[in-house]
C-alpha cells in the first residue's frame, strides 16, 4: 500500500467517524425533543381536564 493510498483511507475514515459522530448528536437531539414534546402534551392535556 503507497503512502498516497493510505493517506486517502485516513481521510475516508476521518469523514466516515465525523459522520457517525454528527448521526449520534442527532438522535440524542431528537430523543430530548421527543420527550419534551410528550411532557408538553401531557402538561396541555391536564390543564384542558382542569379547565373543564
Amino acid at each position: 500500500m503507497t503512502s498516497a493510498e493510505r493517506y486517502v483511507t485516513a481521510a475516508y475514515l476521518v469523514v466516515l467517524a465525523v459522520l457517525l459522530a454528527y448521526l449520534v448528536i442527532y438522535a440524542f437531539k431528537l430523543s430530548r425533543l421527543e420527550r419534551e414534546v410528550g411532557e408538553l402534551a401531557e402538561l396541555a392535556r391536564r390543564r384542558k381536564e382542569e379547565a373543564a
